[in-house]
């Protein structure tokens, strides 16, 4: 087995190198193909220079320009021309503002098919005008093309530091876990294999399927790796453990381990992929993409943490665990005295208070969803303000009565004149001029009177939609940056209603299937349900007030709900399947959820803190959407771990007893009462498990 994988990493490793070349971070690459703003950029591809890269010169002093500034910028973008195809007369005269402080250039480039190349010549511009220019005088590159730059820069400069603050926070925990100066280092080196080995298996999907990968999703992807990993890891290493004092060889108590725990990590590793396969259902590329990229994750992490792990354990077999080797025959700690077998006596005595209680507090949380902020504009992405951003922010300044950044509407080129005549008439646009032509189209270009992504320019783009759609024959489509922005609000909304069912639904068959009943289904989902939110009341509390955020990101609802119930439910198979096993042995269901509280409470509490803290390190990352995602994953997991698995789904099912298990065959017979072939049922439940 051992060296099956060195074969694979082999071939996995410098395939896995090339994903990041495979990254589309450009927010038009998360449209559907039915989105007017994606239509609008098919048709300019078809334009001669094809799909133009809109770049902004701002140039700025305080005092006001003078006229050398005029004539340094006139070179500076006479020099841009030169060096690369552009497209309109701007380029050739500035737009100053009414103060004379500032003056912009708006320059589109084309004739540049890769957005890496666009990225590039954009990088190009930006460190070109940074030299030559008179004292006093700054210059800025913003729009469009500005912001994809910043954001490339963005991922790039934290894919590797994510990784090792990722590492080094699992190689922590898993050391105050363990308290073994060597047995953490195996399961460590196991999740490094899984997220190479993912990283490979989603470069190949890439090119196979053309799956959407953005840096959002591979980080995503890192994280999870690493937290369902270890979570194997620790539930794996706590049944083997358990194993060596029942059985001499290491081999055979391996056996007796996988055997015991496989069917819960198979379960849980399905339900989690099933959550993010539901994924694909979104219109939402970059939300369809992170479905088939997180299950290449947890595939991967199950694979090793089945077959390579068990393998490097019993190779260096019990003194791995030095210096707390459990011997054979030994007992090990008493679990009837710990802190999970004393909450579990606070629940006999109080269970409905207890219950109660809970769904109060979780009830309360949930209000602050009430205080959700609205959605997050492009310029309040970002944590620390890029240049793109500050030079939308002073072109806002400067032109208060007119958007520094065009509205693009492709119409048919025979109605062209008409549908210019259309956009002058609609309200809130203040300036409207026609482009390029070709193949039977005209590009026109729409200044609104409003800021960039203001409700006053999304009002004029919605206005300007309606207005042409009017006229016959045109065939005019709205798009630009502010209409890519409003086209992915109207898609996630879409996505949420349908995203949020199918999740529901496959995960509760899969619980249904794994448990033999419905009751406990219902009582682990609508527990993590909950759970999530708790989580996102929480996070529309702190937010704005705490973290200073101006809004969500529009795909954070979907995003944390898969996360949240998939990953929450995890927590729930394991105790439920345990308690199930107890069941069939024989005890009473009552008796069976104190013992699963007691025997799993502290494994899977050391998962939940793990799995929580690998999220959290998405909140190092400068993006407001990555740091919103960790907060509200880790948050949930916390609740679920503490609160809800702890307490409420083990309060409820105290209090239903039998009936947990309802209609399946434990619901209409009491365990201890079982019989004879107890024994019967138990070797067929674990078969079956």
């Amino acid at each position: 087995m051992l060296a099956l994988w060195v074969g694979l990493l082999a071939i996995a490793a410098p395939l896995g190198g090339k994903v990041a070349d495979a990254e589309s971070n450009e927010t038009i690459d998360y449209l559907p193909e039915s989105a007017d703003s994606t239509q609008v950029v098919a048709l300019q591809e078809s334009l001669p220079g094809g799909e133009t890269t809109e770049v902004i010169l701002v140039y700025e002093r305080d005092g006001g320009l003078t006229g050398a500034d005029r004539e340094a910028a006139r070179a500076q973008v006479d020099g841009i021309a030169a060096r690369y195809e552009t497209a309109g007369e701007a380029t050739a005269q500035g737009i100053p503002s009414a103060d004379g402080t500032t003056e912009m250039y708006p320059v589109s480039i084309r004739g540049l098919a890769e957005q890496e190349e666009r990225i590039e010549a954009v990088r190009d511009v930006r460190e070109t005008v940074a030299e030559g220019l008179p004292d006093g005088l700054t210059v800025m590159v913003g729009g469009s093309g500005g912001l994809a730059l910043d954001n490339d820069e963005v991922f790039s400069s934290v894919d590797g530091t994510l990784m090792m603050t990722t590492a080094a926070i699992v190689a922590i925990l898993l050391i105050l876990t363990y308290r073994s100066p060597m047995l953490w280092l195996l399961p460590l080196l196991g999740v490094g294999v899984a997220v190479m080995a993912s990283r490979a298996l989603v470069y190949g999907l890439v090119e196979m399927f053309d799956v959407t990968v953005n840096g959002m999703n591979l980080a995503v992807m890192s994280v999870l790796t690493f937290g369902a990993g270890t979570d194997y890891a620790l539930l794996l290493v706590a049944r083997y453990r358990e194993e060596l004092r029942r059985h001499e060889r290491p081999f055979d108590a391996m056996l007796h381990a996988v055997r015991g725990c496989g069917p819960a990590l198979l379960a849980s590793a399905a339900t989690v992929s099933a959550g993010l396969l539901c994924l694909m259902a979104a219109d939402l590329n970059s939300t369809a993409g992170l479905g088939p990229v997180g299950v290449a994750g947890i595939v991967c992490s199950l694979l090793v943490m089945l077959t390579l792990l068990p393998a490097l354990l019993v190779i260096c077999g019990r003194r791995v665990f030095w210096p707390f080797i459990p011997a054979y025959g030994s007992e090990g700690t008493d679990a009837k005295r710990g802190y999970f077998a004393r909450v579990g006596g606070s629940i006999t005595r109080r269970p409905v208070a207890i219950l109660a209680g809970g769904l109060a507090l979780m009830g309360a949380l949930a209000l602050g969803n009430f205080a959700m902020p609205s959605t997050l504009n492009s310029e309040d992405s970002f944590v620390d303000t890029p240049e793109s951003i500050t030079a939308m922010e002073q072109l806002a300044e400067a032109y208060p009565d007119q958007s520094a950044q065009p509205i693009a509407v492709m119409a048919r080129s025979d109605h062209a004149d008409a549908v210019l005549d259309a956009a002058w008439a609609t309200e809130g646009v203040a300036d409207a001029r026609t482009a390029r032509s070709g193949d039977g189209w005209t590009e026109i270009s729409v200044y609104a009177e409003g800021p960039p992504e203001s409700d006053g320019e999304k009002a004029t783009v919605e206005t300007l939609r309606e207005d042409l759609a009017a006229l016959d024959g045109a065939d005019a489509v709205v798009g630009g940056s502010t209409a890519q922005q409003m086209d992915l609000a109207d898609t996630n909304a879409d996505d949420r209603m349908l995203v949020i069912p199918l999740v529901l639904g496959a995960v509760l068959l899969i619980l249904i299937a794994l448990l033999r009943s419905v009751t406990a289904p219902v009582i682990l989902l609508a527990a993590v349900v909950a759970s999530w939110g708790a989580a996102m009341g929480l996070g529309g509390l702190l937010f704005s007030s705490v973290f200073g955020f101006e809004g969500i990101d529009q795909s954070m609802a979907v995003i944390t709900f898969v996360f949240g119930v998939a990953l929450g439910v995890d927590y729930g198979i394991f105790l439920m399947h345990r308690m199930r096993e107890e069941n069939l042995r024989g005890m009473d269901t009552r008796q069976a959820a104190l013992t699963a509280l007691r025997t799993t409470g502290g494994v899977i509490a050391s998962a939940g803190i793990v799995l929580a803290a690998t999220f959290a390190v998405l909140m190092s990352m400068p993006m407001v959407m990555m740091i919103e995602i960790g907060f509200i994953v880790a948050v949930g997991v916390l609740l679920d771990t503490f609160l809800v698995r702890t307490y409420i789904v083990t309060a409820a099912s105290w209090l239903l007893g039998r009936r947990v298990w309802s209609p399946g065959p434990l619901s209409r017979e009491p365990g201890a009462d079982a019989g004879a072939d107890a024994g019967a049922r138990a070797r067929a439940g674990a078969g079956a498990g």
